[in-house]
């Protein structure tokens, strides 16, 4: 029995996706819920699985096609084994025709399929296998860093430093390039146009300003010290700091729920609700995963979901649904080294807080100059509906919540 295989419903937000990759050709036999090809869209890469174990009877979009929900993508023969279907074999998946087998020399090889290559190939991520197979290389020969022995995209890019790969005829623009300098152009993904065009929307819609204060962490540093272990074997998680921070902002928005606002035409839609996104940097960017009511969500779930999300982002496999919506962000370019910065709004919310690099800076207290692990906050808000005032007593809020974590109990 011949089965369709489909694209997957969209939600209502993305209105198509690009195909990237195909992993089976015509005339593979594929196992029901094995992986066939990568869809990438605005957020995310998506997998579409087998329907069922069969053949692949025919493939009808080529790498690189724009698709919709519901479209046809390719046909499988339910039940059907590769040898039973040498015809379906000889058609290739590629769209330019390939030569002879007999037109080639005899000691020419085939070039190695990349999403084949052994173990290694079976745990890229989708972005790092669309590099892989964009520039033929064997992922068997790259060494992984990342968890677990993955190859990672910096692995990819780190490898083809060191080792000559095939590069395409130089184009007009490239050709001018002085003579010994090499050149490399690569379309954007659609996670980074949008990216993009979100980042230009801010500035060019929001009339953006940022507020800095510094937070003393030295009694969150001391409380972590104090319950590590504990905290670890009691919710099988870190205790980090990102926990204390989506409690200080939640009970700082309660207190400023304008910054938990946003603006729709000429209305200001006051959420109710805490939708805190927490942005994660990936290999294909940055995206902004979502804890739901996160104001209901206890200390130890808010670290094993930041982890998680961390953790199926840099993989490819976090959900459409995991980075909608949101009132309110936190990013944290701390982790990179940075000690400031003035970060950009997610539209359409109308605020986000900058964590920082920890420090350690001499500070006055009490009269007496003592050295303390000091963070500079940012705040950056859409000064059309939030004033200066608003702002900055949000961000003092913030600082006093974290320099005495017995107010995240109290919620005073």
């Amino acid at each position: 029995m011949t089965i369709e295989v489909r694209v997957p419903q969209l939600p209502e937000s993305v209105a198509d996706a690009t195909l990237v990759a195909w992993h089976k050709q015509p005339g593979e036999a594929v196992s029901r819920d094995e992986n066939l090809v990568d869809l990438e869209t605005d957020k995310v890469v998506l997998e579409v699985p087998a329907p069922a174990a069969g053949t692949i009877k025919e493939v009808l979009v080529q790498n690189g096609a724009t698709v919709t929900s519901g479209q046809v993508l390719a046909l499988l023969e339910e039940g059907a084994t590769a040898a039973a279907k040498p015809a379906a074999a000889a058609t290739a998946v590629a769209a330019a025709p390939q030569p002879a087998a007999a037109a080639e020399p005899p000691a020419a090889q085939p070039a190695p399929e990349p999403a084949k290559a052994g173990p290694a190939a079976d745990k890229l991520a989708p972005s790092v296998r669309r590099l892989v197979e964009e520039h033929k290389l064997d992922a068997g020969t790259i060494p992984g860093s990342g968890r677990d022995g993955r190859i990672t995209k910096s692995d990819v890019l780190a490898h083809m430093t060191t080792k000559p790969v095939a590069t395409p005829a130089p184009s007009a623009a490239s050709s001018s390039a002085p003579s010994g300098r090499v050149e490399r152009r690569v379309p954007m993904t659609r996670l980074r146009t949008r990216i993009a065009e979100r980042l230009v929307q801010a500035q060019s819609t929001a009339a953006m300003l940022t507020t800095f204060n510094e937070v003393d962490l030295k009694a969150v540093n001391e409380l972590r010290a104090r319950y590590r272990d504990r905290f670890e074997k009691e919710h099988g998680a870190r205790l980090g700091f990102m926990s204390f921070f989506v409690k200080a902002c939640v009970e700082a928005l309660r207190r400023f729920p304008v910054v938990n606002a946003s603006i729709d035409g000429s209305d200001i839609v006051y959420h109710e609700y805490y939708d805190v996104g927490v942005a994660v940097s990936t290999d294909r960017g940055l995206i902004v995963p979502v804890l739901r009511d996160a104001d209901a969500l206890g200390f130890g779930e808010i670290e094993k979901a930041v982890i998680g999300f961390a953790t199926r982002a840099r993989e490819g496999s976090i959900t459409l649904d995991e980075l909608t919506g949101g009132t309110f962000t936190i990013t944290n370019g701390g982790v990179f080294g940075s000690l400031l910065s003035t970060p950009i709004l997610n539209m359409p919310q109308s605020a986000i807080l900058g964590m920082h690099k920890i420090q350690e800076r001499p500070v006055v207290i009490d009269g007496q100059v003592v050295v303390r692990p000091m963070m500079y906050l940012a705040l950056s808000y859409d000064h059309r509906i939030i004033d200066g005032r608003e702002a900055v007593q949000f961000l003092v809020a913030v600082k006093d919540a974290l320099e005495d974590p017995a107010r995240l109990l109290l919620q005073v």
